[in-house]
């Protein structure tokens, strides 16, 4: 089912994230994907800024311990899908953080390809 493949990539895409494999996450992202990215104000056009942020990221604040893709709703309309759901940040210490996130996949070459997230922290 559809649905299930994209949910597939959607999950994929933050067990990349988990284990630090940018290759992982990228192989998932269409070459022109477009991020709204909780902690960077701007919007990401190209995977060269997209590198940008990653590295920029601090390495010295709270430690993660999970990131997992909750609650989710899948729509998918032929060659296009809609992914809404929560995804959970859980920290070494502290209160989770909570980042509602929206992701548009395309369908090419048969394989669904994450065109655009757009994040926000709760």
């Amino acid at each position: 089912m559809a649905r299930d493949a994209v949910w597939a990539v959607i999950t994929g895409m933050y067990d990349a994230y988990a284990r630090g494999d940018r290759q992982g996450i990228d192989r998932l992202l269409h070459p022109e994907a477009t991020i709204w990215d909780s902690a960077e104000p701007g919007l990401i056009t190209s995977r060269r800024q997209l590198d940008r942020v990653r590295d920029a990221r601090p390495s010295d604040g709270p430690a993660e311990t999970s990131v997992r893709a909750i609650d989710e709703i899948v729509d998918v309309w032929g060659d296009t899908a809609l992914a809404r759901y929560l995804l959970q940040v859980d920290f070494e210490h502290g209160d989770p953080e909570l980042v509602r996130t929206t992701s548009v996949l395309r369908l090419v070459d048969g394989e669904w390809k994450i065109v655009h997230v757009h994040e926000n922290t709760l």
